[in-house]
């Protein structure tokens, strides 16, 4: 089964779930993991150029025999490459080791001033030539959004960025949506920690879903597009398996609660990377 998607600004089709492989080692397990993903329905890839895993993932998706056009790709131009030249440079770079001719998403990693306002202008081109069919930043706040809108021929059309049960920030969820821009969560199970939480598992028990499942479908339900990451078959799978349930609004709200402001990663008001 292949999953829902949400429609972009652009009208351009985005699956709701999709495989993150921050972390997945170059080679075959990254080659395994999405390969396996294509295979139980996933249908949206999630790598950077920051990962160091974007041949292997190419090598996945051309060994899948899927045809390219169904599968949503996303890469990201990492900070050390921002810039109008180099982010330019940086995409053809992805593209390469992808061994594709376009994305399907094309992000700026993470807010760093006039340098983004420089890949940004990049982005844009790339989005009118056709090489990627959507843009859109990561990581970035609500004044860094506000900053970059200012002076852009083109919106984001997504923002991915850090949500899960303990950071739900709230009002860039509203801005986000308020202005078109997809939200779009990483780390959205807390790297496993989600499993420790005693509402999420009493939720769990109630739906006979895992503590996993029912926060990915707390993301689905508030409009969010997520990528839980892992390299687990099975767990690949059961990430998956979160579309034949629905939460209560008294659930959501419950899950909302657990908002503590609290960051896995870094703060992107105190980017130094």
């Amino acid at each position: 089964m292949t999953h829902p998607s949400v429609k972009l600004s652009n009208g351009l089709e985005m699956p709701v779930l999709g495989l993150g492989v921050f972390l997945s080692k170059e080679g075959s397990e990254v080659i395994n993991a999405v390969k396996y993903a294509l295979e139980v329905g996933y249908r949206s890839i999630d790598t950077a150029a920051v990962y160091k895993n974007e041949n292997g993932v190419g090598q996945a998706i051309r060994e899948s025999e899927l045809p390219r056009e169904e599968v949503f790709l996303t890469s990201k131009v990492w900070n050390s490459d921002q810039g109008y030249h180099n982010t330019l440079r940086a995409f053809d770079e992805s593209l390469n080791k992808l061994q594709t001719d376009y994305l399907d998403l094309y992000l700026v990693h993470w807010p760093k001033g006039e340098s983004s306002h420089e890949s940004w202008t990049a982005l844009e081109e790339l989005y009118d030539s056709g090489r990627v069919k959507a843009i859109g930043v990561s990581n970035f706040m609500i004044p860094h959004l506000e900053d970059l809108m200012k002076g852009c021929r083109i919106k984001p059309m997504v923002n991915q960025y850090e949500f899960h049960p303990e950071l739900v920030q709230p009002a860039l969820l509203e801005f986000c949506k308020s202005h078109q821009i997809q939200p779009e969560a990483w780390s959205p199970i807390m790297k496993g920690r989600v499993n420790e939480i005693p509402v999420l598992k009493a939720l769990a028990a109630k739906y006979q879903k895992s503590p996993a499942q029912i926060t990915l479908r707390w993301d689905i339900q508030k409009g969010v597009v997520t990528i839980p990451k892992s390299v687990t078959p099975e767990r690949i799978k059961i990430n998956a398996e979160i579309f034949d349930f629905e939460l209560s609004e008294e659930d959501m709200v419950k899950i909302d609660a657990l908002d503590q402001g609290k960051r896995i990663g870094p703060d992107p008001f105190h980017v130094d990377f």
